[in-house]
């Protein structure tokens, strides 16, 4: 019986461990979109900034508070100010019982006990207090600006960490394509080494051939295996990262063509995507709000408040017959501040032109990067032609090496230099395309368009 549930459970869980097969770029993509762990991180850091920009467009609205405040004390200052915030002081408070009224001698010396030792009073008091600001010198407008592009640029941050993504995603995929491919040649030239060994040894039968012969090619039967077995390994590694930047095992993928497309670059286009270029124009915009929020240091603030409450000796008692309310507007103006607001103005606008420049720089410079990557992706198309045809003659002169060595006017060794040849070139010709496709993958990023396939 235990068993059996142990099959079931078995089962059950098999496809909860099961990677993802055949997946194809396009749905990768999504995928990484969705679940990739950094990318949900810098969505919190969004929301967050979104939520700054609720706290600060709220000061606009002011602040209401309610205080409800409880004490006991035989202070005179403040058992008197108790009862008068009571509405229940009397002239007895202030020792008229104790003055001698009828003329015989002078009341005023007379120390009013009753006002200097008074008994103990308990004192609640329940408020509420509203402060409005009317007008800050347009800084907390303009801090509300800032926030609100701090939250912009967090999108423009979130979105260059999605086309970074994207961009090692690709080069995933189409590095597993390129080493499936290496994998595939290895194969074949291992096959020919094993063919080779075949007529090596049935020359040696022949006495055509010595042992020599047989032992060179099984050394590099013996090489061609260990790079063959090191291929494999590195693709592993390559659906192990895949796995991590998609937060889901990935067993398989659809292969992709061995070169990624070349997308068209102009400057226009590249100025208005890139997101470097972006965040930079908006750090522009976020230096004028400061150089206008430091302005408003020289402008007057003027605020209003307003106070409704009542106090008792008892909790809450006759609220309504002791309540008392106070309204008021203030008007604050720093005229003197000792030449900080002076410097820290200038100190703004200095800042914002240097943001300037950046901003001249990012664009400058992005473009630069911009036509490096299309003269080194035209320099691999290059290498690529070539190594092709250099692959397609190696694999010629090795054929023809081998027929050669079967009429016995070459050597072993001979052949078998023929066959590194065509490992070397094929070598060079893989590691020209990955070159190649990842230079296209970083102009994708640059260009902003790393979601097109």
């Amino acid at each position: 019986m235990f068993i059996k549930r142990y099959m079931i459970l078995l089962a059950v869980a098999l496809p909860l461990f099961a990677g993802v097969k055949n997946l194809t770029l396009n749905s990768a993509i999504q995928i990484l979109k969705n679940d990739n762990l950094e990318l949900k991180i810098s969505r919190f850091n969004e929301q967050m900034k979104a939520y700054e920009v609720k706290a600060v467009e709220g000061l606009n609205y002011g602040k209401l508070d309610l205080t409800m405040t409880g004490m006991r004390s035989n202070d005179a200052l403040n058992v008197f100010g108790f009862k008068l915030q009571s509405r229940e002081a009397t002239f007895g408070d202030f020792g008229f019982a104790e003055f001698d009224m009828s003329g015989a001698t002078n009341p005023l010396p007379v120390e009013p006990k009753a006002l200097n030792y008074p008994d103990a009073r308990n004192h609640f008091q329940t408020k509420i207090s509203y402060l409005l600001p009317l007008y800050t010198g347009g800084k907390l407008t303009e801090y509300q600006n800032i926030t609100e592009s701090m939250h912009r640029m967090s999108q423009f941050d979130t979105k260059k960490l999605l086309n970074a993504k994207i961009y090692q995603t690709k080069k995933a995929f189409y590095d597993i394509s390129l080493v499936e491919n290496y994998i595939s040649n290895l194969s074949k030239i291992i096959k020919n080494i094993d063919r080779l060994e075949s007529i090596v040894k049935s020359m040696e039968t022949e006495g055509y051939a010595q042992d020599i012969d047989r032992l060179e090619v099984q050394a590099r039967s013996a090489e061609a295996q260990s790079m063959y077995n090191q291929a494999k390994l590195n693709k592993e590694l390559a659906y192990q990262f895949l796995s991590f930047l998609l937060n889901k095992e990935v067993s398989t993928i659809k292969r992709v063509r061995d070169m990624a497309p070349m997308p068209p670059v102009n400057k226009r286009d590249l100025e208005a995507n890139n997101i470097d270029i972006q965040k930079a124009l908006l750090g522009l915009e976020i230096s004028d709000m400061a150089v206008e929020a430091q302005k408003g240091n020289f402008r007057p603030e003027l605020g209003a408040f307003g106070e409704y409450g009542s106090a008792d000796n008892v909790f809450m008692n006759e609220f309504f017959d002791k309540d008392a309310y106070t309204v008021g507007v203030q008007m604050k103006w720093n005229l003197f501040s000792g030449g900080v607001d002076e410097a820290n103005l200038e100190k703004a606008k200095v800042q914002r032109m240097m943001v300037r420049d950046q901003v001249e720089l990012a664009k400058k410079g992005i473009a630069l990067k911009a036509k490096k990557l299309k003269t080194e992706v035209l320099s691999a198309n290059a290498d690529i032609r070539s190594y092709k045809k250099q692959l397609k003659f190696a694999r010629k002169v090795y054929e023809n090496y081998r027929a050669r060595y079967k009429e016995g006017i070459v050597s072993i060794s001979d052949v078998l230099i023929q066959q590194s040849k065509e490992l070397e070139v094929l070598l060079k010709l893989l590691t020209a395309k990955n070159k190649r496709n990842t230079k296209i993958f970083e102009l994708d990023s640059i260009l902003n368009r790393g979601g097109k396939v």
